[in-house]
């Protein structure tokens, strides 16, 4: 997967919007739902994206797959940094922009995912 194709999957997701929000990380790019973050990646390098993931689950993914690093600027029990180094498939790597993606809807507003739906 390449940046382009990440961008395009992420802005595929119903109410998903981008943009680069912090001034002392001005390479970040996070995908938001209804302002709530669900996945940032560096636009200049793409070493690795940030996702959002379910903390039963989190640390087994930890094991299983190397490229799965503790995040460095979010919480450890519920996201993770993913290293883009090509040793995950891509189709893993859309399941869990879809998991991060689906963790942030639920946690929304009744009315906020009624209006995504729609």
């Amino acid at each position: 997967m390449n940046i382009e194709d990440f961008r395009t999957y992420c802005l595929a997701k119903p109410g998903t919007t981008e943009s680069i929000p912090f001034s002392k990380l001005p390479d970040t790019l996070v995908f938001k739902v209804k302002n709530k973050m669900f996945s940032a990646t560096n636009i200049n390098t793409f070493a690795s994206i940030s996702l959002k993931c379910d903390p039963n689950t989190i640390e087994e993914l930890r094991a299983q797959y190397p490229a799965m690093k503790d995040p460095s600027y979010f919480s450890k029990k519920h996201w993770c940094k993913v290293i883009m180094d090509g040793s995950i498939p891509d189709h893993i790597l859309h399941e869990w922009i879809d998991l991060s993606y689906n963790l942030v809807l639920a946690k929304l507003p009744k009315k906020d995912r009624e209006e995504i739906k729609s």
